[in-house]
């Protein structure tokens, strides 16, 4: 859920802390990969190959 459609403060409040934590993950990853984690599309696409080395198209018949 984003921090905008949180019904209440404690909801918000909840989503901005994952959001700050998600983000701080993301630049401890990236600092020691030693490049940007790939985003939207892409990072979609990466993760359905690293499973098992198939694209999402050709999982499901595309």
């Amino acid at each position: 859920m984003g921090i905008e459609q949180a019904p209440t403060e404690k909801g918000k409040q909840a989503a901005r802390g994952l959001r700050k934590s998600t983000a701080a993950d993301e630049k401890k990853v990236e600092a020691q990969k030693g490049s940007d984690l790939a985003k939207g599309a892409d990072r979609f696409e990466e993760r359905s190959k690293s499973s098992d080395g198939k694209s999402a198209g050709k999982k499901q018949g595309f």
